[in-house]
């Protein structure tokens, strides 16, 4: 056996340990349809993770300018469900499929995560599974202006972070993670901030369980329960307005 099929056994056996590893991680975490009862308007988002240069990097989309609702800003492929949809997985392989050419075939769906309610009271439900970083984007120019990949540990471990304030679809103030990536492959500067960056700190909490050198607001050390009460907290706020509207 030569010295470069040995190194290339290595890296072999690296990316799959890698891989193993985050899908062990993300199955404990796995909520399936826990939430699907709650009777709010229903949208997913596909967290697309590859093993690239023997790290965790996840994808991301830039809306396209043409949008009406938030062009230009960083988010992961997703959408409203639509009735034809099996469930939260079904949207999110769907409008993968139809954002950047994503096939259901190309992704190996491993879990869905706790959701979140959105500005607009929708219930955003975040499906991750594995995708081969030789996968080539064929974005809808319609929806999406470019796509790009970051490092997974930079959503624990970051360059460039702030904590921006805003009012949540609760009235309360709170505050939110913004993240600017430096793309070396494009050269270009990308904004993560919002709900996309929520999702992608959580899903760097669960699959590498290190604490961030930023604040979260979650118990780290009970994760799991902490961010579904976070969720049905939130969710109680949105039920207690629509009721007091009636």
């Amino acid at each position: 056996m030569t010295a470069l099929l040995v190194m290339e056994l290595f890296w072999f056996f690296l990316r799959k340990s890698i891989k193993a590893k985050a899908k062990i991680s993300l199955r404990k975490y796995d909520v399936g349809d826990k939430f699907s009862h709650l009777p709010l308007t229903k949208a997913s988002v596909l967290m697309p993770l590859m093993v690239k240069d023997e790290k965790l990097h996840v994808l991301f989309t830039v809306r396209s300018m043409k949008l009406r609702r938030s062009p230009g800003e960083v988010c992961f492929p997703g959408g409203k469900s639509e009735a034809t949809d099996r469930d939260e997985i079904a949207t999110a392989l769907r409008e993968a499929k139809e954002e950047v050419g994503l096939c259901p075939e190309q992704v190996e769906v491993i879990c869905r995560l706790v959701p979140r309610i959105d500005k607009m009271g929708s219930l955003i439900t975040p499906v991750a599974g594995f995708i081969d970083d030789t996968f080539q984007a064929c974005p809808n120019p319609e929806e999406v202006s470019a796509v790009f990949v970051v490092p997974l540990d930079y959503f624990i471990n970051p360059v460039k972070y702030t904590a921006l304030p805003y009012r949540a679809s609760d009235g309360v103030s709170h505050w939110t993670h913004s993240f600017v990536y430096d793309d070396p492959e494009h050269n270009t500067s990308y904004e993560i901030w919002g709900l996309t960056a929520h999702f992608a700190v959580f899903l760097a909490l669960v699959i590498f369980g290190e604490r961030p050198t930023f604040d979260v607001e979650y118990d780290l050390d009970n994760l799991i329960s902490s961010s579904e009460d976070s969720l049905l907290a939130l969710y109680k706020t949105q039920y207690e307005k629509r009721k007091n509207k009636l």
